[in-house]
């Protein structure tokens, strides 16, 4: 039995729906079928990793500034200093006196070693007997723990040219830590962390991208470089400080001083490079030269990701951090970034939970569990193979190092009297070594998560029926005129860019929003509808503990089944009483997902149920919905999650937009 009868999507350009046909991998279904355009800009742009714009030196009002043989030239566009924010921006009209000398009160030289710290984070150096490496990052015996909590306990592992790494490990492993660790950003408890280079640049991209929604696009890009941007506005500040000061000789000799200041830094931070970088940067990641002007807030958040991961390339850092980058990306945009990665140079560190974005990147696999780490050669897939034999051959030592200790003790046990009490004592000695200083540990394997939902019986047969309906936000038209039902059984994936109204369609179903036109009809018969939000971890009470979460919202169960519950989901009777402000990004998920799962229901309507859900979770998932629909059990899931498709169980069907885009 098939575990899903249909994906439906939606087609911005027709705002309705779309049935797909059958294919094995969903995970690159718009690849081959769908490619809906939901860039926001004119569709005559490109986005083509190889696409180059010659910098336009001629665009804009060129401002000359010249004291003896130095010479800064700055764009200024659209009557504003495309080099300062929107925020930052200030215009000198008439300038006082009192202005200027608070102008230049500020000292105009910046410490050089300000530059390199900026760019490479907090140095943690290698301490005494610390190896030493040829290029990257190695961390040698780390160890970190919070308030008695021990995460890090044995971390060895290295990152050097030519390597992508994917950090993997369950939530709360201790994955991002280890990240903060390599900036600089936290201490370890003990260990090293040695850096090739004495000023290594190391660039961060967090899970929540840094961008500022008020900025224009360049003005984005313009505030990778801080110090360069600092510079440029008290140069702008300074020559408009000088054009009103040409009847004060004493003043306007200051002033020429901190120009002449302010030019020679520029020139050490290569301010006329700056503009250069960014017009070259644009079009590789896809913007086109209109883009420019356009606000930040204009955009999605994948295309929001691409100026986060643009600011960072145009620091030319020698190592890339990613922290989750594919969270919040809809499935165009991770294939773009899978392909634009693959074609950068720098070595890089990758935490994702996106199995098949692990296995495009990747040559390399960290594990870390239970505060230690593991290498294994090969991408995400070679690195299950390895590990799986890696677990055998670890079982078949520790077996046999056991029946040794068994032998040994039973000789002990045989000689330990009368005139063999010397042979017993070199016995004994044997043992010693065996159980302390050869000892073998026996692999720690997880036990497979388990989902359970209370049962209610079965709905009818039609669980909900969408007719002609309409919905919008302003002037955007989301659904026009669009037809869906759902029956009992079925297991619907929706999928579609960013902002095209999945999240909405879901909200619709729930009630939680009303339509212009058409209307939403919910089935009469045991309809039990039970909601995930996609933010519905960051809901959760932070003051409470995990036990607490759940206790609240689990009518009629007993705390013993409570607590198998958790446990189920890999929270220990240690965590029970842990506050959820100490929970990781991934554990709160869970968590949110158990106080899901306590909710009796027929229908389950899930958005982005994935999200910050560790691979050991995700398969959980995987496997709860095959099951029930191999139990007949019946539940309709409707998903716009990516990672989760992955699954070949699904059915997928080819748009047929002549059909009025009805099911």
């Amino acid at each position: 039995m098939e575990l899903a009868s249909k994906i439906h999507c939606f087609d911005l350009r027709s705002s309705c729906f779309l049935t797909c046909s059958s294919l094995l991998d969903t995970r690159r279904i718009t690849k081959t079928t769908i490619r809906p355009c939901f860039r926001p800009i004119s569709s005559s742009s490109s986005s083509s990793l190889t696409q180059t714009n010659k910098t336009n030196n001629n665009s804009g009002n060129l401002v000359k500034i010249t004291t003896s043989n130095t010479r800064i030239e700055q764009t200024l566009r659209s009557s504003r200093v495309s080099a300062v924010s929107v925020e930052e921006a200030e215009t000198i009209t008439t300038t006082s006196r009192e202005d200027i000398e608070k102008l230049l009160s500020d000292s105009a030289s910046l410490d050089d070693g300000n530059s390199n710290s900026r760019r490479s984070g907090k140095q943690a150096n290698g301490g005494a007997g610390a190896s030493s490496i040829s290029s990257g990052v190695r961390l040698e015996n780390i160890s970190k723990s919070y308030k008695g909590l021990t995460v890090l306990k044995d971390v060895t592992w290295e990152v050097k040219k030519g390597e992508k790494v994917g950090l993997v490990g369950v939530n709360g492993a201790g994955k991002t830590t280890q990240l903060r660790i390599i900036t600089g950003q936290e201490e370890p408890d003990s260990g090293n962390v040695i850096k090739a280079k004495e000023n290594m640049r190391i660039s961060f991209l967090s899970q929540e991208f840094e961008v500022s929604l008020t900025r224009t696009v360049k003005e984005e890009f313009m505030s990778a470089f801080k110090e360069e941007m600092e510079v440029a506005t008290r140069l702008d500040k300074v020559q408009k400080a000088l054009e009103s000061t040409v009847d004060d000789l004493g003043l306007m000799g200051r002033l020429l001083d901190e120009m002449d200041l302010l030019q020679r830094r520029a020139q050490s931070v290569d301010l006329n490079m700056v503009e250069v970088k960014i017009n070259k940067m644009m079009p590789e990641l896809g913007f086109s030269p209109e883009d420019s002007d356009r606000l930040v807030a204009s955009f999605s958040s994948g295309w929001q990701m691409r100026m986060s991961l643009g600011k960072i390339l145009l620091q030319d850092p020698d190592l890339l951090l990613l922290d989750e980058p594919t969270n919040h990306l809809d499935l165009d945009s991770i294939e773009w970034l899978e392909a634009y990665l693959n074609n950068q140079d720098v070595p890089m560190v990758i935490i994702s939970h996106d199995r098949a974005f692990l296995d495009q990147l990747c040559n390399k696999i960290v594990e870390t569990d239970m505060g230690v780490s593991r290498t294994f050669a090969g991408n995400y897939s070679q690195y299950i193979l390895s590990k799986a034999a890696w677990i055998e051959a670890q079982n078949m030592a520790w077996e046999k190092q056991q029946k040794q200790i068994d032998q040994t003790r039973d000789i002990i046990s045989r000689l330990s009297a009368g005139a063999n009490a010397g042979r017993a004592s070199t016995a004994e000695k044997k043992l010693e070594k065996l159980q302390e200083e050869d000892q073998i540990e026996k692999p720690f394997q997880r036990k497979q998560l388990k989902i359970r939902f209370p049962e209610r019986g079965r709905s009818g047969k039609y669980v909900a029926q969408i007719k002609s309906l309409e919905f919008g936000f302003g002037d955007k038209v989301l659904f026009n005129k669009a037809n869906l039902t759902i029956q009992r059984g079925e297991k619907i994936a929706i999928i579609g860019p960013n902002g095209c109204g999945k999240s909405t369609l879901l909200k619709l179903l729930m009630g939680l929003e009303k339509p212009r036109g058409g209307e939403v009809i919910i089935g009469e018969h045991n309809v039990l509808p039970n909601y995930f939000e996609q933010n519905q971890a960051e809901a959760l009470d932070l003051d409470k503990t995990v036990l607490e979460t759940v206790i609240e919202v689990a009518e009629d169960w007993r705390l013993d089944d409570i607590k198998g519950l958790l446990g189920r989901c890999n929270f220990k009777s240690d965590m029970l009483d842990r506050k959820v402000s100490l929970l990781s990004g991934g554990e709160k998920a869970r968590l949110a997902f158990c106080k899901f799962m306590v909710k009796p229901s027929t229908v389950l309507v899930l958005d982005e149920p994935t999200n910050h859900l560790d691979i050991p979770s995700k398969e959980m998932l995987e496997v709860f919905v095959s099951v029930h629909a191999n139990n007949d059990i019946f539940i309709t899931v409707c998903a716009k999650c990516h990672g989760f498709l992955h699954s070949h169980s699904y059915s997928v069907y080819l748009p047929d937009v002549s059909t009025g885009c009805n099911f």
